[in-house]
């Protein structure tokens, strides 16, 4: 798999084309079902064509996706994510400009409740399917070093072993990945793990 940098979304306007919950299920359907054209995404999300076509661009314009030039000929335009966006990262707020942090904080809120549905699917999923669902929960102490050089250490383990919708064989699924830390506080839950590591 090619080096992939990890892109921060510094740019407002980069950050505000993923602010938009149609073009984040656009996305979410390329990454996951690979290339397709504004009409199949159109029937697929209950949009028309013209939305469809309408918000393609805009991510384009921002680098999330590109033409597909070999599939796509005359009036057919096939589009497909781009590549290096595998792993974008949020910017810290205090380097966006005031007026441009609602938009950071919209495009927080709109992962998290994806992610919560996620997680809503976990147990069932679980207990439907092991072998794709699988889960630790983890408690330890780093340091604020050593938490940035294992997130960056599960990054490139994520490129390693994940495939492109392209480049997948036929027995490979998509697979919804997630990772977040959260430092302790005083009053969490007590949740049965090592508490010394």
């Amino acid at each position: 798999m090619e080096d992939e940098i990890a892109p921060v979304l510094a740019d407002p306007g980069r950050l505000k084309a993923l602010s938009h919950p149609l073009r984040r299920r656009i996305l979410h359907r390329l990454g996951t079902h690979g290339p397709a054209t504004s009409t199949t995404l159109g029937a697929y999300l209950g949009e028309s064509t013209g939305t469809t076509s309408y918000h393609l661009r805009q991510l384009e314009r921002y680098g999330f996706v590109e033409d597909v030039p070999e599939r796509s000929g005359g009036r057919e335009r096939w589009w497909r994510s781009a590549p290096g966006h595998r792993d974008l990262r949020m910017p810290a707020p205090e380097t966006l400009p005031e007026e441009d942090r609602p938009v950071l904080e919209e495009v927080l809120r709109l992962g998290h409740a994806e992610d919560m549905a996620l997680l809503g699917r976990l147990p069932d999923e679980y207990l439907k399917d092991r072998a794709w669902a699988l889960l630790s929960r983890g408690f330890t102490r780093m340091t604020e070093q050593g938490l940035a050089d294992f997130f960056e250490a599960y990054i490139r383990l994520l490129h390693e072993h994940g495939l492109s919708a392209e480049e997948a064989p036929p027995d490979a699924r998509p697979v919804h990945i997630r990772l977040f830390t959260v430092p302790a506080g005083e009053d969490d839950p007590e949740d049965g793990t090592d508490r010394d590591g």
